[in-house]
């Protein structure tokens, strides 16, 4: 199920680097990952309620936030980001809109399947590979 919103590649690049140290690596950095997107949310809604919108600050936060979802593998979330940054460059405030939120659906309902994921690891009680 998780394929289909994942890089699996990357995941599985994330997962190699947990060991009997660290063997919660992956749910750590998918911690942080979330952790840092809500401040970017944050900072994206307040830049999208100001007039005028400063477009190119958007495109800047939404920049670091494709990236923070490309380092987890998070291809369909991504992918919104993309539009969203089509639609700044456009200097469109409306696509922005919508854009932002397909990105913030996107990034819930990865939400949900990597707590799944991550519950069934417990549950499991051992390391599984993606």
């Amino acid at each position: 199920m998780l394929q289909q919103f994942l890089d699996s590649q990357q995941f599985v690049q994330l997962e190699d680097l947990e060991d009997d140290a660290n063997p919660n690596f992956v749910e750590e950095i998918v911690t942080l990952f979330y952790k840092d997107s809500s401040r970017l949310f944050q900072k994206i809604e307040q830049t999208m309620q100001s007039r005028p919108i400063d477009f190119g600050k958007l495109d800047d936060y939404m920049h670091q936030f494709k990236g923070s979802s490309s380092s987890i593998g998070a291809i369909k979330v991504k992918n919104e980001c993309s539009q969203f940054k089509e639609f700044c460059l456009a200097g469109n405030a409306e696509g922005c809109f919508w854009a932002y939120q397909r990105v913030k659906q996107e990034h819930h309902t990865l939400r949900i399947q990597l707590e799944s994921y991550f519950q069934l690891r417990k549950q499991a009680g051992l390391v599984r590979r993606f």
